[in-house]
């Protein structure tokens, strides 16, 4: 049975806020690089820009909702993306 691609993702943690219920930071996978905003009281993540966004939104969005109380400010963080970009 062939392999499944992959990619690893680089996360990084820039500001979180319980106050705001908010976390940003960028993200990088495969030569892309994204800013992201994850609004943890609504599972809501918005992305940018826009080029490649397809390719990563749906894999971050599960690391979040997975991970996001153990997220800090100024942490890196990585997981794997079951896709090669």
């Amino acid at each position: 049975m062939a392999r499944l691609p992959v990619t690893t993702a680089h996360l990084r943690v820039h500001h979180q806020s319980f106050r705001d219920q908010c976390l940003q930071g960028e993200v990088q996978a495969g030569g892309f690089n994204w800013e992201f905003q994850w609004f943890f009281d609504r599972g809501e993540l918005c992305v940018e820009p826009s080029l490649g966004r397809a390719l990563i939104q749906d894999a971050l969005q599960r690391f979040l909702v997975k991970s996001d109380y153990r997220l800090e400010a100024g942490g890196d963080y990585s997981f794997t993306v079951r896709a090669r970009f």
